[in-house]
């Protein structure tokens, strides 16, 4: 039997009723399973990133193929790359965690959010954000949800008051609630 082999595949294109089965058609029609999938609407774009998985000395082939076909005929703008197979094996131990953010929008929310974080060999697993207008005075409004993996080695403290000075710099409110062990 062949090996099990792994690969991203991300794909854009214009929302429209049948995106998502003809993406998770493909991904069947080649013999792969859907290991994992984030999808969703990006002003009026579909985009999804999908972990999938099969065997076959030419998967690669059959998928980039397929996934040419699928470019061609439903416009829709495909990457796919292999990947090492996920493990949990060695993961360093880490706490789950949520951030979110909410101030007027302006340029360097997600950038600043993002580099303290970094420094702090924090995970980002899910990051969502948005721009709405306040109701009343229509002024943009951001806020940013996130999914997190803290290690367990970093200064809570220190995360905590790096995260308050870019709220303060940014004039937005930062929460990061840590809800125990991963």
């Amino acid at each position: 039997m062949s090996q099990r082999n792994w690969f991203a595949m991300a794909a854009i294109g214009r929302d429209r009723p049948g995106i998502v089965a003809d993406l998770s058609e493909c991904v069947y029609a080649c013999g792969c399973n859907l290991e994992d999938a984030s999808m969703t609407m990006l002003g009026s774009e579909f985009a999804t990133l999908m972990l999938v998985s099969g065997t076959g000395e030419d998967l690669r082939d059959r998928l980039y193929e397929a996934t040419k076909r699928l470019e061609w005929e439903r416009h829709v703008t495909v990457f796919l790359r292999p990947v090492q197979p996920p493990s949990s094996a060695g993961a360093e131990r880490s706490t789950a965690a949520t951030l979110s953010a909410v101030g007027v929008d302006k340029a360097g929310i997600v950038a600043g959010i993002s580099r303290v974080l970094a420094d702090h060999e924090v995970l980002i697993v899910d990051l969502r954000g948005e721009i709405r207008p306040v109701a009343q005075s229509g002024t943009p409004l951001y806020t940013l949800a996130t999914r997190l993996q803290v290690p367990d080695a970093a200064s809570r403290e220190q995360l905590t008051a790096d995260l308050e000075e870019v709220a303060a710099r940014l004039g937005i409110e930062i929460s990061l609630n840590l809800a125990g062990p991963a």
